[in-house]
């Protein structure tokens, strides 16, 4: 059992700020990692005596857990921060990480499963449930472990939805919030889960004293399925949105902290050295004097990727003005391709490209310009060329692709967005909005978007630049956090 420590404020989430890889004399190399939570730890400083507690993902992160001192990480390799990493057992990682998170509550809240098919909740299925249950327990022994006397605790996410509740039983002193980055599923959609299963997961959210979303819509499905599920009292505000959940003697409040794209950090990087030579080689690669359609995303379902190379093959078949004269430059970086769906999605991607690139490729143009090596610096450069941005997924707890593009672009960017992206509550107005599913419909804003005029292509992305930029990282962070110390 780990040293007791006295953490004031604690985070949990699966990956940490640091992952390691295995050097071949076997010395550990770490590479530290970015995002909100990083931003939001580093703005309260090391001095806080915060403390963050992930999970090992691979081989190298278990071998640096078990050379640390009960997986308390070395703070060089952190960044000053407190980290403490868990060497979960590789099986039961990979059922809980896998099995249910990614392959069960992810397709839930996505509305991703093909129903007449699947899911399928078999006996395997009640294994990996119980190695998310085993996996989530181990979190919540661990902050148990670490927290002080009446600490604030951040949990973080789908993988950790039981931690709330186990926690809660472990150490009924602590101030305890969790925060969805996905979006939340309706309860008639939501209740596809085993019946046990779907309650659980919402008991273990209200677990704790405060349960936050990415948007008031996600928060208001999150207390329909706890008021159809568990049949619990949802509390509304003044203006009729849901305020809490009382059930079974207490009240979790719910909140909403939209986060937002970071404005230094993105204006700053993209005018860095690489970033100018991925510019300049992504120029060449276009041509002179066209228009480009950009597209930033991992290969992961929700993201829709297929249906936006559809539109736009539409487009060129419609609109054939537009041949030679746009580029859709789509960077489709593989996910999770340790799950089979994941893989064929991939090359769906890559096939359809292909497709389209032969029907309507010239000597002199490729109509269609994919990349699929994750690389951050030509992103950045794809970001400050677009003179559209497609941002269509099915379903999106926010998607900071539709926020940083407006912050980076040079000439003004038209925005092409999802109304199912968490995003479109706060962009909405100032974007060419599409039914993710009507390739027809995509193909036609994609059209409006390219003849969009300069002058309102740059008023708009100002608008846009704005709303995506109202709560950075850091203040994210910083807002769930004071609104946990602040609770009643």
């Amino acid at each position: 059992m780990a040293v007791e420590r006295s953490a004031p404020i604690l985070v949990a989430s699966n990956r940490g700020p640091v992952s390691y890889a295995l050097d071949e004399d076997g010395s550990l190399v770490p590479k530290r990692g970015g995002g909100g939570l990083v931003s939001g730890l580093s703005a309260i400083g090391p001095d806080a005596g915060a403390v963050w507690v992930c999970a090992a993902l691979g081989d190298g992160d278990r071998e640096a857990a078990r050379r640390a001192g009960a997986g308390h990480l070395d703070p060089e390799h952190t960044g000053g921060q407190q980290v403490r990493m868990l060497d979960i057992a590789p099986d039961v990682f990979a059922a809980a990480y896998n099995g249910v998170a990614n392959s069960v509550l992810w397709f839930v809240h996505h509305l991703l499963y093909q129903t007449p098919v699947e899911p399928v909740f078999d006996a395997e299925f009640r294994a990996q449930w119980a190695a998310y249950e085993t996996y989530n327990a181990a979190f919540a022994d661990a902050l148990a472990q670490e927290a002080a006397e009446g600490a604030v605790v951040l949990v973080q996410d789908y993988h950790l939805a039981l931690v709330p509740g186990l926690l809660r039983a472990r150490r009924p002193d602590l101030r305890i919030g969790h925060f969805s980055h996905t979006p939340w599923a309706p309860p008639d959609y939501y209740r596809l889960l085993p019946d046990d299963v779907a309650a659980g997961v919402l008991r273990g959210i209200l677990g704790g004293d405060r349960a936050a979303f990415l948007t008031g819509r996600w928060a208001a499905a999150f207390a329909d399925c706890c008021a159809a599920v568990l049949g619990a009292e949802v509390v509304r505000g003044t203006d009729g949105s849901a305020a809490a959940v009382r059930f079974e003697g207490r009240e979790t409040r719910l909140g909403v902290h939209g986060l937002g794209a970071d404005a230094d950090f993105l204006r700053e990087r993209s005018r860095a050295a690489d970033v100018d030579e991925r510019l300049a080689a992504l120029r060449e690669q276009i041509g002179p004097g066209r228009k480009t359609i950009v597209r930033v995303d991992r290969t992961e379902l929700s993201k829709n990727i297929v249906r936006g190379l559809l539109a736009y093959r539409r487009l060129l078949e419609t609109r054939p003005e537009w041949r030679e004269r746009v580029v859709h430059v789509a960077f489709a970086y593989p996910s999770r391709q340790d799950l089979a769906v994941y893989r064929d999605y991939t090359e769906r991607v890559r096939v359809l490209a292909e497709e389209i690139n032969a029907e309507y490729g010239t000597e002199g143009w490729q109509p269609v310009a994919l990349h699929v090596k994750d690389d951050f610096a030509r992103s950045l450069a794809a970001y400050r060329l677009a003179d559209v941005a497609l941002v269509n997924p099915i379903r999106d707890g926010m998607n900071l692709v539709a926020k940083e593009v407006p912050v980076v672009s040079e000439r003004g960017c038209a925005l092409v967005l999802s109304r199912e992206a968490g995003a479109y509550e706060e962009l909405g107005a100032h974007a060419v909005v599409v039914n993710p599913y009507d390739v027809e419909g995509t193909a036609r804003a994609l059209d409006e978007a390219l003849r969009t005029p300069e002058d309102e292509r740059a008023d708009r992305t100002k608008q846009l630049a704005a709303a995506a930029t109202a709560l950075p990282p850091r203040d994210w962070f910083l807002a769930q956090l004071r609104a946990l110390q602040d609770a009643p």
